[in-house]
């Protein structure tokens, strides 16, 4: 606030100098005497007498209109030092409405004003205000305070269109650019778009949030597998070694189409003790050896989990399985097991063994 209001008050002269009308010496004199109090923080004396002064010349000829112009000016920058941008912003839009203003000079306090209605929050006027001056102005950092505006404001896919722009114009994005620009996609349904930038900047020495992100994204976008490449790849750099990442990495590779390394990770983290040997994890591990389609996994798994459970259902899975791969001693044997606890359907089976 206070580097705008010191912008606004050293451009009056710029703006005198660029007069459409030639001013009076009176009102010159009273225009420096007024900056000249506002440098020295007569603040409240000046924004008093710059705006009485402004309404009372907006009605004069050319000259008086321009005069008008600048002594809101001075009023929004008198405004901005007292903290009130709401205020000042309303004096701007009154200097750029001036008649006989020109288009340079108009744009400019439109952009000012933006900047002061952002202060003050009044986002959905900025918004208004900045999307016009990028209408016909090439901006970056205005056009990224645009999109962030837009955010704010859960504009999503307007948002998305701008910031389509303000990447195209930003060689390389800054931490902030980038988790704008990822929030602004994923909020817009853009999670390929999203995807493909964000793993386009993955490298060894990306913190273990960006492959979280990425990962996330893919699975997002129904890219399970992609998901589970990246997660494995996360894993094996080291940025990921908690069970619990352990677990997410076993998970995304059975959604993703690669039960065999789901597998292998489970066994490891069986091995290490790092989960626990109970039903559900026995059963994850016979399940995923038996989708990978390795036979002695898949069978020693099963047999495993039947083992612990007791259940029926499982010795007769087991044996079903191992008749299904040609291992018939296995299979009669699990299936005669599955028969004593009941199992009327393995007794069906065993008759394929008489």
């Amino acid at each position: 606030m206070q580097r705008l209001a010191w912008i606004l008050m050293f451009s009056v002269w710029a703006s005198v100098a660029q007069a459409n009308a030639p001013l009076p010496g009176d009102i010159i004199r009273d225009l420096k005497a007024l900056q000249e109090q506002l440098e020295e923080g007569a603040v409240e004396a000046v924004a008093e007498r710059a705006s009485s002064q402004a309404q009372r010349l907006s009605g004069g000829n050319a000259s008086d209109r321009w005069a008008s112009a600048l002594y809101h000016q001075l009023a929004a920058g008198a405004l901005a030092r007292q903290d009130q941008p709401a205020q000042a912003a309303d004096h701007l839009a009154a200097a750029r409405q001036t008649s006989g203003v020109g288009t340079d000079q108009a744009a400019r306090w439109l952009r000012e004003e933006a900047s002061l209605r952002r202060a003050a929050g009044q986002n959905e006027q900025a918004i208004g205000l900045l999307s016009e001056w990028l209408d016909s102005e090439q901006d970056t950092q205005a056009l990224w305070r645009l999109v962030g505006l837009m955010a704010q404001e859960q504009q999503w896919d307007a948002a998305a269109e701008r910031l389509e722009q303000a990447i195209g114009q930003t060689p390389e994005l800054n931490e902030s650019q980038q988790a704008l620009a990822l929030a602004v996609m994923r909020h817009a349904g853009q999670n390929e778009q999203a995807l493909s930038w964000l793993v386009d900047g993955l490298s060894p020495d990306s913190d273990i949030e960006t492959w979280r992100q990425a990962a996330g994204l893919a699975q997002q976008a129904g890219q399970a597998g992609v998901a589970a490449g990246l997660w494995e790849m996360a894993w094996q750099l080291g940025k990921l070694e908690t069970p619990e990442d352990q677990w997410l990495l076993i998970q995304l590779h059975m959604a993703g189409g690669t039960p065999a390394r789901a597998a292998e990770h489970l066994a490891q983290a069986l091995e290490n003790g790092d989960v626990e040997s109970d039903e559900k994890t026995l059963r994850l591990l016979a399940t995923a050896w038996q989708q990978a389609r390795h036979v002695d996994n898949a069978l020693s798994a099963w047999q495993a989990l039947a083992e612990q459970t007791q259940a029926a259902k499982d010795w007769r899975q087991y044996g079903q399985l191992a008749y299904a791969w040609g291992e018939e001693t296995q299979a009669e044997q699990a299936l005669e097991q599955a028969a004593s606890l009941g199992d009327e359907e393995a007794s069906q089976w065993l008759s394929n063994f008489d």
